[in-house]
Order: C-alpha cells, then structure tokens, then sequence
C-alpha cells in the first residue's frame, strides 16, 4: 500500500464508505467507523467482490468529510 494513503473506500453498510486506512489493520471482531460515522466490523472491510461495488452507492457523507479538505 503507498505511503501516502490515508483512506480507503469499502461497500460495507449500506453504502460504500470511507474509512481511514488504518482500519484495515484492525483485527477482525473489532468495530471500525468510516468518516461518516457508520461503524462495521473491520473483517468486513477485506475481501470485497465487484457486485459488492456495483451494488452499493457512494455515502455522500464521506465523500464531503473527504473532499471539503481539497479546496
């Protein structure tokens, strides 16, 4: 993973969130929250297909949190 990742996208939820990409090392059984708030257990966040991506909509509540900081 580069160094200069600091978020990951993962459909989890009910939507594709946003979760810091130190959440993907959070063992699993443990709960790790995306920007928005929504919490899932951290082995969810692995092992994810493309139906998985096409299924799930973009949380628009991460995405602002992650792009207000771009201006």
């Amino acid at each position: 993973m580069s160094d200069y990742l600091t978020y990951i996208w993962r459909p989890v939820t009910g939507g594709r969130h946003a979760f810091p990409i130190t959440a993907t090392k959070t063992p699993a059984g443990l709960p790790v929250a995306a920007f928005c708030g929504a919490e899932a257990d951290a082995a969810e966040l692995h092992d994810r297909s493309e139906v998985d991506w096409i299924r799930e909509d973009t949380c628009m509540n991460c995405w602002r949190r992650i792009t207000a900081g771009w201006s």
